[in-house]
């Protein structure tokens, strides 16, 4: 077998595993605005954050197969808490998901922190089972100073992070969504605290869902 059949059978067997934690229900089961409010540390998990109108709660959906999990909220930065999704519950492999409020359209770090101060922070630094951060960006516009605010809390916070673009099927032409990622591509060459694979998707078309999934269930197994 080559080397190329190899790379390819291994892709197929991540994203089956993938498939896999995700074919099981994924069931809300905790909300929390107090860190001493929070459910006990068990199975690892994995925060998704990103601007109030990033699409978070439709990427949420996405992953999970269920359009109504996450809610969609039509007043961004309503959120004030952070919620807890369980996905493979009585696997061998089980993740909670955590939707963490988004940070508003702030475009200064103080307002970026202001959101973020107390439970956000605490729960970032603190929380032992906590194994990645998804930081959505939006695939469409340039970076803001809310998202860069954000990433340096992250670093502050000693959390590893991955950027997931949302929204490239809005994202025309296709020169502008490979600028953009490239873009992502030098952002994370930079922050100690980036995961060096940055994920293209879109919630409506369900691309990148199962290389996301993929990424979240290595982590569920340890990885």
């Amino acid at each position: 077998m080559s080397e190329g059949t190899d790379a390819a059978a291994e892709e197929a067997a991540r994203i089956e595993r993938g498939r896999l934690l995700f074919a099981r229900p994924v069931n809300f089961f905790f909300a929390a605005q107090k860190l001493e409010g929070l459910p006990p540390a068990e199975a690892p998990e994995v925060a998704f954050c990103g601007r109030s109108n990033v699409g978070k709660s439709s990427i949420i959906n996405a992953i999970a197969g269920h359009h109504g999990l996450a809610r969609v909220s039509h007043t961004p930065g309503r959120t004030r808490q952070l919620n807890f999704f369980a996905a493979g519950e009585g696997t061998e492999s089980p993740l909670t998901i955590v939707d963490m409020p988004g940070y508003g359209f702030a475009q200064a770090s103080k307002a970026v922190k202001a959101d973020w101060q107390g439970l956000m922070f605490d729960y970032l630094r603190g929380r032992p089972t906590l194994r990645r951060v998804i930081l959505l960006m939006d695939a469409r516009i340039e970076t803001k100073d809310g998202d860069r605010a954000a990433m340096d809390l992250l670093g502050e916070a000693a959390v590893p992070f991955q950027i997931v673009l949302t929204k490239s099927d809005d994202t025309k032409p296709l020169s502008r969504l490979q600028k953009r990622q490239a873009e992502m591509a030098e952002i994370v060459r930079k922050r100690v605290a980036a995961h060096p694979v940055v994920l293209t998707t879109s919630a409506s078309k369900g691309t990148g869902i199962p290389e996301l999934r993929a990424a979240l269930a290595e982590i569920a197994a340890g990885g």
